[in-house]
């Protein structure tokens, strides 16, 4: 008899656990609220939207980011392989065309004979499961309000929601090719990122600007309510002058060409497509008004005349308490729902490949527990192994969504002073631990 599961939300994990069941010839039943129910920040109604960045972060083997990466071609990920598809250009990061990606996953779900896709509002989640072997939470951090409800009623916990900010993105044609130049970090001339150099004057001009510009929401944001890694740009700003050259607007390994010399600050834009015909500012998310935006944003050298494709914009991002819900398969067993599984940033991830290895690890968690096969343990030497011992360790205090990152992997068993080589025998580490859970995965008949 053909297993059957429900997944809600066509985000990047749910349209990778999607296809990763129905590539085991499981029927699933895919619900996306949109376009019927819309988000503050969706555009489409296409599957695995990126709706912030459209950088999936460094492609670098001995970098976290990057070290994601291999786990997700070595597992076969659909979606790492789809953006692979789709690049642009971003130095030694992946960063995607957001527009032909989720194009392209939807006609890949649309087309799956497994997959039925139902265009309605889930509500709630015990009446979604009924009939089906499993049900995947993938609503993301923008679930709407009354399935959240339901789902703090049904853990008994209250749903968490902080503040996440996107950047601004400019057309192409608009910026000014006399002041930006083209310049990798580390790298002599050529490169895929635009820079704007500042002066000390200019970029002083800037942070005055931006520190007093009105804001959307009009209030200081605590630390609690803001993930660090998405704050906006100028509260990065307000915690001090030169926050911002020591942060997004580092001018580390850039040498501007007209002086020869290091830049006072800088500000990188990258491609947004494969055309180049926008860019996006990099790790400027903001919570400025449009208006405000125009203002301060023309203040960067090079932007004097730039005309906005998107403004930044700033919204929730709801997540769950994951320590205290989810197990290693990240179902919640331990509220006494053994059936129904978070993944994606709901589950209390953070990043677009965190998402889609959290959809694929949860493709596999719901396949092996409804055909009561054992789903190996995946080591905590490899990034996402660490991620998931973190999220869900019940010793975890005043949990926040997290990255994949070398502060929460397994130490080395003989300490490496050298940065560099430390991070290289940590990818050597994590590189045969994946291998080695994919043949167990194999053995298993997963």
């Amino acid at each position: 008899m053909t297993k059957r599961v429900k997944i809600i939300g066509a985000g990047l994990a749910g349209s990778e656990a999607a296809l990763q069941l129905a590539a085991r010839d499981v029927s699933v039943e895919l619900v996306e609220m949109r376009p019927d129910v819309q988000t503050a920040v969706h555009r489409s109604a296409n599957a695995a939207e990126l709706v912030c960045s459209n950088s999936l972060k460094s492609l670098k083997e001995d970098s976290a980011a990057g070290m994601l990466k291999y786990e997700l071609s070595v597992l076969d990920s659909f979606l790492f392989k789809t953006a692979l598809d789709h690049a642009v250009g971003a130095g030694n990061a992946l960063a995607v065309d957001r527009e032909a990606f989720s194009k392209s996953v939807t006609k890949q779900l649309e087309h799956n004979p497994f997959i039925r896709i139902k265009r309605r509002e889930a509500t709630c989640i015990l009446e979604e499961l009924d009939g089906f072997d499993g049900l995947i939470l993938a609503s993301g951090p923008l679930t709407s309000d009354k399935l959240a409800d339901d789902l703090s009623a049904l853990t008994g916990a209250e749903s968490l929601a902080f503040y996440d900010a996107a950047a601004p993105l400019f057309m192409a044609d608009s910026l000014d090719y006399e002041r930006l130049f083209f310049q990798n970090r580390y790298e002599d001339g050529g490169g895929d990122y635009l820079n704007a150099s500042f002066t000390k004057e200019s970029y002083e001009r800037f942070y005055e600007a931006l520190i007093d510009a009105r804001r959307v929401i009009n209030r200081d944001f605590e630390s609690k309510d803001l993930f660090s890694a998405c704050q906006p740009l100028e509260e990065i700003a307000r915690s001090g002058k030169d926050a911002l050259r020591f942060g997004p607007f580092k001018p580390v390994g850039i040498k501007d060409p007209q002086t020869g010399l290091r830049p006072w600050a800088v500000a990188q834009l990258r491609p947004e497509n494969r055309e180049a015909t926008a860019y996006n500012l990099v790790g400027a998310q903001t919570n400025l008004t449009f208006g405000e935006q125009e203002r301060v944003f023309r203040l960067i050298p090079g932007l004097e005349q730039a005309e906005f494709a998107r403004y930044g914009v700033m919204h929730r991002n709801t997540f769950v308490d994951a320590p205290h819900l989810l197990d290693d398969h990240l179902s919640l067993s331990r509220k006494g729902y053994p059936r129904v599984y978070l993944v994606g940033q709901l589950s209390g991830t953070e990043g677009y490949c965190e998402a889609i290895r959290s959809g694929l690890h949860g493709a596999l968690a719901v396949f092996a527990d409804m055909n009561a096969k054992p789903l190996p343990q995946l080591d905590k030497t490899t990034v996402f192994g660490s991620l998931l011992a973190y999220a869900t360790d019940q010793e975890t205090k005043n949990y926040q969504p997290m990255h994949v990152n070398f502060g929460i992997i397994e130490p080395l068993a003989k300490p490496i002073k050298s940065k560099k080589d430390r991070y290289q025998a940590y990818a050597r580490r994590a590189a045969e631990a994946v291998m080695h859970y994919r043949a167990r995965l194999q053995e298993a008949g997963l």
